[in-house]
């Protein structure tokens, strides 16, 4: 089976199953720049704003992505610790930068091999930030905390959410095969 070319707005579908192969977006590349700064604005208050606040026994505690990496490290679990940090901050920030450096090869035509390189990078790279999982940790200790403690939800938690919800939309507005032609076309 051959792929033919997609015109703007056409999507390929398989004559079997009636699965999308492929779909070519329009101004994709505008919206995705868009999406992929908006998701590196969101970054740091995501992972360095209070995600909770605690409060135990008139002691109240703020806790934060960053707080819960280096709590982990403090006692004694480093090798955990360096799990966390690489799937939830590390690699998700790695990931963005690729991103934006492909898109930016691709807006000014400049290095499209580094843009190619990079795009590799990604792709080898998606299977390994896990924002929704730890997102799902964050969630999962909420409603185990809830009865025991005073807790109160900050705004850390609402930059993760809406950083998990700009990096989905990212990927469904930045199409691998679009990508692909638009890099390798010189």
């Amino acid at each position: 089976m051959r792929r033919e070319p997609l015109e703007p707005g056409e999507k390929s579908c398989c004559p079997r199953c009636g699965y999308e192969l492929a779909v070519h977006r329009h101004h994709w590349q505008s919206r995705s720049l868009a999406l992929v700064l908006t998701a590196l604005l969101l970054y740091i208050p995501a992972n360095f704003l209070p995600i909770m606040h605690l409060t135990l026994l008139g002691q109240t505690r703020s806790e934060t992505v960053w707080s819960g990496v280096l709590g982990l490290f403090e006692s004694g679990m480093q090798g955990v610790a360096v799990v966390v940090l690489l799937s939830s901050m590390a690699i998700p920030l790695l990931k963005l930068l690729c991103q934006l450096l492909v898109l930016l090869s691709l807006r000014f035509k400049l290095a499209r091999r580094s843009g190619m390189s990079l795009y590799r990078v990604y792709h080898h790279l998606r299977e390994w930030g896990m924002l929704e999982v730890y997102l799902f940790g964050i969630l999962v200790s909420i409603v185990k905390l809830i009865d025991i403690a005073d807790l109160s939800l900050g705004i850390g938690l609402a930059c993760f959410v809406a950083l998990l919800l700009t990096q989905i939309c990212l990927e469904l507005n930045m199409p691998s095969h679009q990508v692909w032609e638009a890099l390798s076309s010189e």
